[in-house]
Parts: structure tokens; sequence; C-alpha cells
């Protein structure tokens, strides 16, 4: 099977976190299953730009990667160039999978799909919150779905959520839309753990012991603040937050670490972290906390999980559902009194934190590995290949394009 994938930022723009991570891994599994696996991309890497040649294939993971430069209107990732090889080269692929919405190549990706009569299927990648909509850029973007998103989505042989919480908030809107496929994100084994040196700044951060760590997007949506509020409440450890400072929050948080006087508690290291670097701090933690207002999955989860550490998250975040079935964390509201409450806990129980990262562990390998996921896509890819094969009047989701880890346990 020779499958197209559309995204408007690729390796090595690490900067964006999970979704690219979320991507490639989903590609290198597809292309590890023997399937011809191509990603055509930007090379916009926050304010400037990926250094990789442009227009030429390269090759990472077994996947083949197509950058292309995007000058202008770098926010909506226009990128004309892109949009011509997708015109001469999608009629050569069995399946279309673009991942992201409200910005430009996935609506060339539908577009030139359609214009091929080839299946396409949208991966939104948590941009469709009706909440998140409604409160940020809400005029641009209800413009956007006027004009472009809802005819990409209604028209798309499949929609791709990676988790029940996810496919609820895409429902909510009322569209009348195509299969909803729940599957979750491929996790890859730590095996960058092994070597490599660990940065100066990453030992400093991990050096007092114990501490919880966040690792994400320094953003409003990751509930940073309440964090704050609520590690206020802890009787012991410190707090480590890492991760890239986008949105420029870090002054407004670090003058409320003050204001609940625990600067000494609170360490911000505002930048992207990889490979020796991340493993270190995932080693080093007494736990992971995710308190995002909104997060369709959670890639970080499974990240702590695999690292045998329990994890803190609240309902919003799409991968409480397996950390309720594993059994390996606790999932409890933002507030700041139930939240410190589930920090406080595992930072003073060693044998309860133990035993729950223990058990996220073992979900790990039993669930989300490489060829699990990889084989729930394929499927899916292979349903909807065979749907616009046997014509229109046929095309009712199978079982198997509804596959999803977290209800095959």
């Amino acid at each position: 099977m020779r499958i197209l994938h559309v995204v408007p930022s690729y390796w090595p723009a690490v900067r964006y976190g999970g979704p690219i991570f979320a991507v490639h891994s989903l590609c290198r599994a597809l292309a590890r299953l023997g399937h011809d696996v191509e990603v055509f991309t930007t090379n916009i890497d926050g304010a400037g730009v990926s250094n990789v040649p442009i227009e030429v294939p390269v090759t990472l993971d077994g996947v083949r990667i197509r950058y292309f430069s995007a000058e202008r209107w770098r926010r909506l990732y226009w990128a004309p160039r892109l949009g011509q090889a997708l015109k001469q080269d999608v009629g050569h692929v069995d399946v279309v999978h673009a991942h992201s919405v409200f910005l430009w190549p996935t609506w060339a990706a539908s577009h030139f799909s359609r214009r091929a009569d080839v299946p396409y299927l949208i991966s939104p990648r948590g941009m469709l919150v009706k909440e998140m909509v409604e409160r940020r850029s809400r005029l641009a973007k209800r413009i956007w779905i006027e004009l472009f998103e809802k005819k990409n989505l209604k028209m798309a042989a499949a929609i791709h959520a990676t988790s029940a919480l996810e496919a609820t908030e895409l429902q909510r809107f009322g569209w009348r839309l195509p299969r909803i496929a729940v599957i979750p994100n491929v996790v890859d084994q730590p095996d960058d753990a092994v070597g490599g040196s660990i940065s100066r700044d990453v030992r400093e951060a991990a050096a007092r012991l114990p501490f919880a760590l966040f690792l994400g997007r320094i953003s409003w949506k990751k509930g940073l603040d309440r964090l704050l509020r609520a590690f206020a409440r802890t009787r012991l450890g410190r707090l480590v937050i890492v991760g890239p400072n986008d949105e420029l929050l870090l002054p407004e948080l670090i003058r409320l670490a003050g204001e609940l006087q625990m600067s000494d508690r609170v360490h911000f290291l505002a930048r992207a972290v990889s490979g020796p670097d991340k493993a270190h701090l995932y080693s080093s933690a007494q736990l992971f906390v995710l308190p995002s207002y909104s997060e369709n999955f959670g890639n970080t989860v499974l990240e702590a999980m695999q690292y045998a550490k329990p994890v803190v998250v609240t309902p919003e975040v799409g991968a409480a559902e397996i950390v309720r079935k594993a059994k390996c964390g606790l999932v409890v509201e933002g507030d700041p009194e139930p939240l410190g409450e589930a920090i406080d806990r595992l930072m003073t129980d060693s044998s309860l934190a133990g035993r729950m990262g223990e058990a996220g562990r073992r979900h790990i390998v039993q669930h989300f590995e490489w060829r699990t996921v990889g084989a729930q896509m394929e499927a899916l890819y292979d349903d909807i290949i065979r749907t616009r094969e046997r014509g229109p009047e046929l095309s009712q989701p199978s079982d198997r394009s509804k596959s999803n880890a977290n209800e095959r346990d």
C-alpha cells in the first residue's frame, strides 16, 4: 500500500512536540509493516526554518520525506510547491492522510485528493475542540470552517481521533461527519535512553529529588497556572516544568510561583528536550503530571508510563481513559485541592508510586507497541480503500475501522 501523509511541520521541528513525534512514530510503524510511506511537509520550525533539503526526498527510519518552502503566509503554512507536488503525485497513491485542521496543507491534501478521486482521512490532532475554537481566534476559525474545513471533513473517507474524548469533542460541533475511527498514538520504545551526554541544564533541573515533572509546551491550554496553585498545597519535593516557551507565558508563571511563595520549589527549563535529556528527566522524576484544560491525547503520559512513572492527569486529557484502565495513576479535577492532594499522595508514598508506575509500563507493552497500533491504522486504510472500490452505497464503517486499542484489553 502506498500512503501519503501531509503534515504542516515534521521532524526535526521538535519544538511542536507531541503531534510531530506521534506522526513520525505512525509513519515509521507503517513502513516497518512493509508499506510505501511518504510525507509531504514544510520546513517551518517556529519563527525559523529547519535545516533540511528542499523538494529533495530524504529517508528517515524507512519513511520518505519531502520538505517544501513556506516563505509567505507562514501562519497558514502556505507552500505553493507542496500543492503542485500534490497535484502531480496524489493520483499515484492509495490513500492520503492529512494531519491538522485550520492550515493550508490539509486543505490542499483534501482538495487534490478529491480531484484525483483518491480517498483521504484527516487527523485533527486536538485542534477541533469546540470550546478552544470559541476561545481563541474565534472569528477567523469560524470563517475558515465555513469556507474550507467543514467540506474537507464531510467529504473525507474517515476522521481519525486519538482518543474517545477527542471523538466526543468532534461530535459536539453537530456536523454530519463520516466515520470517526479511534486509534491511539504509537509509543516507541525509549531506546534513546542508552548512551549520549546529558545537558548541564537538564542535570541541574533533575538534581534535587524528589520532583514532579511536567514536560510539554509552556502553553495556556496545558493548565500550568492551576498546576502551580495545586503544587503550593503539597508538602514535599519540587516541581520541574520543561518545554518551549512558544506563547511567552514564562514570566507570568514565574510571577505566580513567587506570589505562592514557592519560587524555591519550582524549576523552569524553557526549551524542547529530546534523546538522553528527555530520558534523564523521565527516569529521575517521582511522577509525571499533565493538568491540561484540553488535550486530545497526551503522548507524554504514555512516555512517562514507559519509564514506569505514575501519572496525574485531569479529565480533559484524552489519555485519562488509559490511566484509569491501566490503574497507573490518578485522574482528578484540576482545582487546586484535588490536584494538589493527588500529587502529594504520589510524592509521599513511594510504594504506591512504584506499583502504579509498573502497571503503566506493562500496559504500554501490551497495548501501544508499534505493531499493535500500526496494524489498526493499516486496517482502517485497507477498509477505506476497499469501500471506495465497492462504491459509495456500501460506505459503512467496518468493525476493523473502529478498532481501538483501549477497548481490546
